[in-house]
């Protein structure tokens, strides 16, 4: 019986340590649910948002183009201060199955509503310096997500919760050139963070490490079927670990800008935001259950585990290299006695992500990588105002957003699919001083389709997420 566990553990290191390392990779990296394509926001403007985000930096007379287009500043004649808040509401439900990496069926639920409510605020200042300069500030949120399923559901070897965020401090310029062009500039100090957790199957994991010993000749087929029904009496099927990995860094970009004076009635604007890079720094901690801690504390595997470096699945920091896209935006308004025409089209470069590598500060857990190879994407929307009198606008919009994911390789962090948004708005100018905007925002999602996508330990699951949003953003400006 020594023999056969000495022999055991000695093939089952390298599978333990690269399903731990594969678990890890999915944790520090969080990257998956938002009201925009894959885990991107708009959502940083009320007036903006009741278009659809349609002329979203040439319609005129809204702050948020401190972040989204600085030479749009041009139009800001005076000294503004913007507050915006929009309550993010998303629900993400699954139907399918899953199964282990044997084909035996897993237990649990569906997961729940993996939606929720949060909210994203937003800050804007901007004024006028000189007859062609304008400076402004901004605060706004990116990038974030927050999905969260049942504990025992039956993707818990997937995810479990993932939370997300990336928040952006913006100082920009401009400065006109002509009386008809202006070019703008941003520098961003963006600080992202990431918490995750999933279940292990510890389980699988021994029962691999018996399949993979087997394939390299390390033990008989006699030798491997003995053990194999030795492991799923030491640790049958439902001995689940946790793991919680949170991590985050801090890094920079610039973003450049034109806004063009077509004629007096028509403006068009490009902006051109530059990806940012980060290596996240955070830790990892686990919850084994007391028989894998009585499997780990062996003699034989624990000697065997010292004298190769360490225990796996153990507290250890890491990190992973992450960046977020470029992105590149032409917008277009039209402006009439009546009535105001516009139309955005944005490009996000989202196949800078191809695969997600993570370093381990415990020795005794090698780099793993993940490929992800997203692809870019395009949003495009149409939408306009009508001034029903001199104090109150009305707004509408509609806009396509696509999604970065394919079915294959598509996580229940990311049940995102490409999206189609309903958009309505009013505002309501209560003084030369003082302006009330609210938008509200229905987002219907394509199915999310998911075709066998796999844990680190094998587990696959298939089915199909039915998704929606709702989006309701209030904000309050006010020119000195």
């Amino acid at each position: 019986m020594q023999s056969s566990l000495f022999s055991f553990s000695r093939a089952a290191r390298p599978l333990a340590l690269a399903a731990l390392s594969l678990a890890v990779a999915g944790a520090l990296f969080a990257p998956q649910r938002a009201e925009a394509s894959a885990f991107q926001l708009k959502e940083n403007s009320a007036k903006s948002m009741g278009r659809a985000y349609a002329g979203s930096a040439t319609a005129g007379g809204d702050v948020s183009v401190v972040v989204n287009n600085p030479a749009a500043m041009t139009d800001l004649k005076g000294t503004y201060f913007q507050a915006d808040v929009t309550a993010i509401n998303f629900g993400a439900k699954f139907s399918g199955s899953s199964r282990d990496a044997l084909g035996r069926p897993i237990g649990g639920g569906n997961g729940g509503d993996a939606g929720t409510t949060m909210p994203v605020p937003a800050l804007f200042f901007a004024t006028q310096v000189s007859d062609r300069w304008h400076i402004g500030a901004g605060f706004s949120v990116p990038f974030g997500f927050l999905t969260e399923y049942d504990r025992t559901w039956k993707g818990r070897y997937n995810a479990i919760k993932s939370k997300f965020e990336s928040l952006d401090g913006t100082l920009s310029a401009s400065f006109d050139v002509t009386d008809t062009f202006t070019l703008g500039a941003s520098f961003i100090a963006q600080k992202t963070s990431a918490e995750l957790t999933s279940a292990i199957n510890f389980n699988a994991v021994g029962l691999g490490l018996v399949q993979q010993a087997a394939l390299a000749g390390k033990i008989t087929p006699a030798q491997a079927q003995a053990l194999g029904q030795q492991v799923s009496l030491v640790v049958p099927p439902g001995s689940d670990g946790l793991a919680r990995i949170k991590g985050d860094d801090w890094g920079y970009g610039w973003q450049l800008g034109g806004y063009w004076k077509l004629t007096p009635n028509d403006r068009l604007a490009l902006n051109y935001h530059s990806k940012i890079s980060h290596k996240l720094e955070g830790t990892g901690n686990f919850t084994v259950p007391t028989n894998v801690q009585a499997l780990l504390a062996n003699p034989t595997v624990a000697a065997l585990l010292a004298g190769a470096g360490g225990v796996p699945f153990t507290h250890t920091t890491g990190t992973a290299d992450f960046t977020t896209p470029a992105t590149a935006t032409a917008s277009f308004w039209h402006q009439d006695e009546k009535f105001g025409l516009g139309f955005d089209l944005a490009w996000t470069k989202w196949d800078v992500f191809k695969e997600l590598r993570v370093d381990y500060g415990n020795p005794a857990q090698p780099p793993s990588v993940e490929q992800y190879n997203w692809r870019n994407t395009w949003y495009a929307a149409v939408g306009g105002d009508y001034y029903l009198n001199d104090k109150v606008t009305l707004r509408a919009g509609v806009s396509v957003d696509t999604t970065p994911t394919h079915a294959s390789t598509r996580s229940p962090r990311v049940p995102d699919s490409t999206r189609k948004f309903l958009s309505f708005g009013v505002g309501y100018k209560a003084s030369e001083h003082f302006e009330l905007n609210a938008g509200y925002t229905h987002i219907f999602v394509n199915n999310a389709h998911i075709q066998g996508v796999a844990s680190s330990t094998g587990d696959t699951l298939t089915g199909s997420f039915d998704d929606y949003g709702n989006l309701l953003s209030i904000s309050a400006q006010y020119k000195f």
